[in-house]
Parts: C-alpha cells; structure tokens; sequence
C-alpha cells in the first residue's frame, strides 16, 4: 500500500503528461479534423506504452545523473511538484513541457538535500530546449518541401491525397507517440530508478527489467491522460498558433515525430557513432516544443503573416516559468513533507577524506596539497565542500566536483545471490559474473574502487577509450555498475 502511495505522484505526473504533451503527436491531426479525437488518443495510447517499455531507458540516464534522488518520499515529492506545475499549466490551456517541470523539481531537491548538482548533464538538457523546437522547424521545412514535390509529380485525386493524408497522420502519430513514450518516459517515472522497488522478473526466458515495469505503469498512466484530458490542449496545438493544411498537418507531426526519435533511440547513437558521425544527446525533451517548433517553421516558410505571436508569446511565457514553478513547489513541498509528515525525502552522504582518496586524486593527476586540512573529516554536505576546495584548496570547480565524487563514502557488500535471485545472471556477460563472483564477500566503502576491482577482474567491467564508437558501450557499461551499486548497497539498518 506505501508503495502505491509513493508512486501515485508519477502516475498523476504521467496523466497530467498525456493530458498535455502526449496528444501533441496527433493535435495537429485533430485540430484540422483529420483524424477523430477517439482513434487519435487510442493510437497514441497504445504506441506510448510500446516506446516506454521497449526504448524508455535511453533518456532517464540523463536525467538521473542530473541529481540522483536517493530516498521514495523525495521521489514522491519531486514528481508530484513536477506534476502539480504542469496540471496547472494545462488549466490555463498552454502546452507546457514536462520535462522543464521535471528538471525544475530535480533542481529543487538537489537544493534542499544540498546535493552537487551535475552541471554538464544540466547544460545538455538546457541546451536542448533551445536546439529541440529549431530542429524541428528545420525537419518540417525540409519535409514540407520533400512532401509538395511527391504530391506535385504524382498530382493524386483530390479524394485520394485525402485518403493518403488521414493514413499518413494515423502512422506518423503512431511513431511518434513511440517515440514520445521512450522519450518522455523518464520524466514520469525517472527519479524512481534509484530507488525502484521493482526487480527484474525473467518469464520463458526473457527478463522484465524492474525500470520496465515502473516504466509500463507511467506508460498506462500517460494514456489515462491522454483518453480523459488532451482535447482541449489539441485544440491550442492544432489551431491556435497558425491555421495549417491536413498535409502541413502530417509534416508537422512527421517533423516532430522524429525530433523526438533523434534524441530518444540508444540504437541510432550506435550507428552514428560507429560511422564517426555527431550524435544526439539521449534526454528527454518536450513534446510541446517539438511540434510548436514545426508549426512555427512551416508559418515563417509561408511569410509569417499567419503566426499568431500573442499566443506563441503566452507559450513561451510558459516555458520559462515552468522550470522556476515548479523548483519552488519542489522545495516547499520536501520541507512540508520532512517537517510535517515526518518523512525522509533525502537520504544523508557522507564524504571522507583519507589515504585512499589521496591516492586516487594524486593517480588522477589532481594537487593534494589542498586536501591536508580536511583529513579523517566525516563531511555530509558537497557543496559546502565544493566550497571549501575552490575557495581554500585552489581548485577549480571541475577537479572540486572530482575530489567529491571520490571522497563519496558507499558501503557495498558483493553477494552475487542477490543477482541470481532477480535472474539478473543472464543479463551479465559470462565474463562480468565470474569477475562478481571473484569478489564474492568482499566489502568497499566506495563505488569507484568496487568497479575497479570489477575492472582488475574482467575485461567485461572496463571502460573503453572515450570515442564515440565506444558511446554506447561505456553508457551500458555505466547503467549497469550503476545497478550493481544499488543491489549491494548497505543501509544503515542492514
């Protein structure tokens, strides 16, 4: 029953996303009557929990490295602010983005449990506000161009391009709600994983990850949203911005079906990165901003005369205020929940300086001249000590954030019953368990110096040159030492 408790702030932050954001794959659709509102939400209901379960991994690495929420009621607290910023958003009829909402709660919870926050995954996801709706301007330029000169050399009947057109709108909206699902998944359902009360299940061989399983309950709870509350956002999408075609309609959706498949799919990052081509960050982005921004770039392709700036002003005001909304409510709402429910939203991390650590930074080519005074210290809040580093210790924040990260103090046990158990065996390479096994009973108190050891032991558990042929290797690699520190994790009252 708790644990039902505590995930109900996701699932109302899923609703709330379908309320708002998911039905933007088919409100271009709808608004130009198209496509009927029923078969649009049951299409993209059904390709939503599809994207979330098969592909919703990629993007929720991002996010959880942007702040790793470390105790279920911080978690519960931290979707429900996300969740209560977008739910009014909505009322006021504006297509705001979850993920600014979710990021902003983050950023709340790192401020309150005064943990470090990640700058570089920070100035990624940021970065891809502005790049996500002028990347899908473009694709719906080019598309619209590439789309007009098929219709123009086929010259179909009029009755017939309408025919095309609805079957068009149907498969598009249905990739991108697969893609919206993989993609946005990680807002609802990603400041759960670190504390994920589901393991793995392993059914006729095939195993059901514990993150597939909260990621099929966001995934229902998305296309609630999307069946009981997304027309009267469609209608803004659809029409509110700039009147458009049922053909600019599908462009649209297309554009903002891929946008959000680019920086959703693990599998296309492999690819380019194995041809030594750029690749797109894995985070999530909004829904809303995809398909505005193809909007907008097919009414400034037609003149911009028919651009109605006082609403896509209005929506903008909404993106700015989204991430700010919903960081204040983060914030009052863990004091309220610590102070008043007595709950632990934020689990205390200890950080230690000692010979160990010294070693490490010296190994890593980073002075230790600084780190003299606060040897044997039991310190448990970093950015005061990040503080303490730039200000006392010479440090820039870059080797700061590192000496941090080391002096981390995690009590690990490594009990590889634990994984045989939750039929996680098989999801390891043969070589990755004999190296577990090989330390079987072994303690450390630090991450990095247990995945050392894995690496001492097997080739499987190292890291490979940074490349980007080697991207997608090092991030699965990363995913699953991340698992291995959760499942031999020590708590206090073990």
């Amino acid at each position: 029953m708790a644990l039902i408790v505590f995930l109900s702030s996701g699932l109302f932050l899923g609703w709330s996303l379908g309320a708002n954001d998911a039905a933007n794959v088919f409100g271009t659709a709808v608004g130009s009557r198209m496509v009927k509102f029923r078969t649009a939400a049951m299409v993209c209901s059904i390709f939503i929990i599809l994207g979330a379960v098969i592909s919703g991994a990629g993007a929720a690495h991002t996010l959880g490295s942007l702040g790793a929420v470390n105790a279920l009621p911080g978690a519960f607290t931290v979707a429900l602010a996300a969740a209560l910023a977008t739910f009014w958003m909505t009322r006021l009829n504006l297509p705001v983005s979850t993920s600014q909402a979710i990021v902003g709660a983050i950023l709340g919870w790192n401020i309150y449990a005064s943990a470090v926050t990640d700058t570089n995954s920070l100035r990624r996801i940021v970065m891809t506000w502005v790049a996500c709706p002028l990347l899908s301007g473009v694709i719906a330029i080019l598309m619209y161009w590439l789309v007009r000169g098929v219709i123009r050399k086929s010259k179909p009947h009029l009755l017939e391009l309408d025919a095309w057109t609805r079957y068009g709108l149907l498969a598009v909206g249905a990739f991108g709600s697969y893609s919206l699902g993989a993609n946005n998944i990680a807002n609802v359902m990603g400041v759960f994983l670190p504390e994920n009360p589901f393991s793995d299940l392993t059914v006729l061989g095939m195993t059901f990850t514990g993150a597939q399983q909260l990621f099929l309950l966001g995934g229902v709870a998305i296309s609630v949203g999307v069946m009981t509350y997304s027309r009267r956002v469609m209608g803004t999408v659809g029409g509110g911005i700039v009147k458009i075609s049922p053909v600019a309609a599908l462009v649209v959706v297309l554009a903002q079906s891929i946008t959000l498949f680019l920086f959703a799919s693990q599998r296309l990052e492999f690819f380019l990165a194995s041809h030594h081509l750029p690749t797109f960050p894995l985070v999530p982005v909004s829904s809303s901003q995809a398909v505005i921004g193809a909007i907008v770039g097919l009414g400034i392709l037609k003149g911009g005369k028919g651009i109605r700036y006082r609403v896509l002003g209005e929506i903008s005001l909404g993106w700015v205020a989204t991430p700010v909304v919903a960081g204040l409510v983060s914030f009052l709402l863990l004091f309220f929940v610590n102070n008043v429910f007595n709950q632990q939203v934020f689990r205390e991390t200890h950080f230690r300086i000692d010979a160990q650590v010294v070693a490490e930074v010296q190994r890593r080519g980073i002075p230790t001249a600084g780190l003299d005074e606060l040897r044997g210290q039991d310190i448990t809040n970093p950015v005061r000590l990040v503080k303490t580093l730039t200000s006392s210790g010479g440090y820039s924040e870059d080797q700061a954030k590192q000496v941090v990260d080391l002096a981390r103090v995690t009590r690990l046990r490594v009990d590889p019953a634990l994984l045989a158990m939750a039929g996680d065996r098989d999801w390891l390479t043969p070589g990755q368990w004999q190296a577990i096994e090989a330390l079987a009973g072994r303690s450390f108190i630090r991450t990095w110096a247990f995945h050392r050891a894995l690496a001492e032991a097997s080739p499987d558990w190292s890291l490979r040159p940074a490349a980007k042929v080697n991207e997608l290797w090092n991030k699965d690699l990363a995913r699953r030492l991340a698992y291995l520190d959760r499942k031999f994790a020590v708590r206090d009252e073990d």
